[in-house]
């Protein structure tokens, strides 16, 4: 006869669930800071875990190289099996190669460097980007790059598209790690209705002062932005007429790409 779950199975079920939820939670963190690394201490503050709790993970993450330790500055980096994790769900998730083309006409038309970002929970992650012709260029995103949802041209636009009671949720959930990029909720939320009112968004990149950006989401079969395309520059090359003009070449490739995914749904 079967063994009825047992209050002690039931909570080792929940330990197990939020061993995972932590491990997430870390990797997430990591992957956010992951040019410069993060320190236990660093890590231990912005999850709120206890620094033992975020040490016995790290070692168990570090095991299976999902995670490493630079040993000279004793700072944590994503480990070659997210790599590998990464490169196995790419032809699944397919979005970088069918926005290539897209993402190398945009370039050789502006001159100056694309981005497409995608949604990931709360967050925002960039997952490709061309440069452009113009000598001066304006890195302000690293592929694999993790920040807040708003934060960032793209990132912004397509929490700019999502409904307002989205829109409220993901805010209020990413209050607390705002500040780091320099804004506040009222801040965001000013932003997020000058996005909506224009129809694009365009603001000045937070943390790098002198290069301005405009972004256009990309919507799925459901129409619920996901993703966006967007292109920064130096500011003296980014007018409010040149803004424009690049808002209107983005939403056009955004649109193709739309088609081009349902057509690639409806023939699965």
């Amino acid at each position: 006869m079967p063994r009825k779950p047992s209050s002690a199975d039931d909570s080792n079920r929940l330990t197990g669930t939020q061993s995972i939820e932590r491990a997430l939670t870390l990797l997430r963190e990591i992957a956010a800071h992951n040019r410069g690394g993060s320190r236990l201490l660093d890590l231990a503050t912005r999850t709120g875990l206890q620094r033992p709790t975020v040490h016995r993970m790290l070692k168990c993450l570090a095991a299976e190289s999902m995670v490493q330790q630079d040993p000279d500055t004793h700072r944590y980096f994503l480990g070659p099996m997210v790599f590998e994790l990464g490169l196995t769900a790419t032809p699944r998730f397919n979005l970088r190669e069918i926005c290539h083309p897209a993402l190398t006409r945009i370039a050789e038309a502006t001159g100056d460097t694309v981005f497409l970002t995608q949604r990931s929970g709360l967050d925002s992650v960039c997952l490709d980007r061309r440069e452009g012709t113009f000598p001066i260029k304006t890195f302000t995103l690293e592929i694999g790059m993790r920040r807040p949802l708003g934060v960032g041209t793209g990132s912004l636009a397509i929490l700019s598209a999502l409904p307002e009671e989205e829109i409220q949720k993901v805010v209020a959930a990413n209050t607390g790690r705002l500040p780091e990029y320099g804004l506040n909720p009222g801040a965001l939320f000013t932003l997020v209705k000058r996005s909506q009112k224009l129809g694009y968004a365009m603001r000045e990149v937070p943390g790098l002062a002198g290069v301005r950006s405009v972004g256009q989401a990309l919507r799925n079969q459901s129409g619920i932005a996901f993703a966006a395309l967007s292109v920064s520059t130096i500011t003296s090359r980014m007018s409010d007429k040149r803004a424009i003009e690049i808002a209107q070449l983005l939403k056009g490739e955004s649109r193709q790409i739309e088609r081009q995914l349902v057509s690639g749904a409806e023939h699965r």
